[in-house]
């Protein structure tokens, strides 16, 4: 008699996944849209057609020139060329929003974790918590922490993901106090296991899939958020270029010299309309509650 592999049943149920998502017109857009962004996010700075640019050189016997094939999106008030600023933007843009959902996603996941399984007063206090931190604004939150701890990559990601973890309490919450009553875990507390592997063991991988369509639907408003502190001027500091401080520069100039704003306006529309696809066609195979 011959033996079936075990992973056959698990290569089959990828393959169906894979198969819906591609039935998916819009989520393989989002998908093509999100790679196109990656591939900025990791090679910009390098395929920049001005590197010089890129690293704080000026031109300012080019400045604000309109598009043309050597500027295609011109340059801005300093001769700079704006695609290239652009596109070495992604980089910074892209990694503080993963770095804002990756923090957030922890935190929220351990408190709801922890609230959803312990119960009881414990699960009071941390959910009082998380509504109490819910009620207020996360950019006004955000803003205020990142003002506190004063310009700067580390500190910008870490102001917003102090304001992003309660979305993700909440859901876990939910998805732990439905996973505690199986039969799986009934089956473990039999066995002898004690509540931190039962919960990390046992009930946090089965609520995996709910919490990467979440953290795949935030990325492009994290990626939004952190472009609303570069915007401000609490971002990152000049002359790293980020995508909300180019636009921030770009609104003195509008609208005589309106294509300043247009390429970097052009790449936050892409990234967020494209992981908001690519967050709806997770959903649809990963989580069958969200399934339309």
């Amino acid at each position: 008699m011959t033996d079936v592999p075990v992973s056959a049943p698990r290569n089959e149920g990828l393959a169906r996944m894979l198969y819906r998502f591609r039935q998916s017109r819009l989520s393989m857009i989002g998908a093509v849209m999100v790679a196109l962004v990656l591939l900025f996010a990791v090679f910009g700075p390098v395929l920049a057609p001005y590197p010089e640019h890129v690293a704080g050189g000026v031109d300012t016997a080019a400045r604000f020139q309109p598009p043309s094939p050597a500027h295609p999106f011109g340059t801005n008030e300093l001769g700079q060329d704006v695609l290239s600023l652009t596109m070495a933007g992604t980089t910074v843009s892209v990694l503080a929003g993963f770095g804002v959902v990756l923090i957030g996603a922890v935190i929220g996941t351990v408190v709801g974790a922890v609230a959803g399984y312990v119960g009881g007063w414990t699960d009071e206090v941390l959910m009082r918590f998380t509504d109490l931190t819910l009620t207020i604004p996360g950019l006004i939150l955000a803003m205020a922490i990142a003002a506190a701890l004063g310009p700067g990559f580390q500190n910008m990601v870490l102001a917003i993901s102090l304001s992003w973890w309660p979305g993700y309490a909440r859901l876990v919450r939910g998805e732990v106090l439905a996973a505690r009553e199986e039969v799986y875990v009934t089956a473990a507390r039999a066995t002898g296991a004690g509540p931190g592997r039962i919960l990390f063991r046992h009930v946090l991988p089965n609520c995996v899939s709910p919490i990467i369509v979440k953290m795949s639907l935030d990325m492009g408003f994290a990626i939004l958020t952190v472009a609303g502190l570069g915007f401000i001027g609490i971002g990152v500091r000049p002359p790293t270029p980020e995508w909300g401080t180019l636009l921030s520069n770009a609104r003195s100039y509008m609208p005589d010299y309106w294509w300043t704003a247009m390429a970097p306006g052009a790449a936050m529309f892409v990234a967020v309309f494209g992981f908001n696809l690519l967050g709806d066609g997770l959903r649809d195979i990963l989580d069958p509650k969200g399934r339309r």
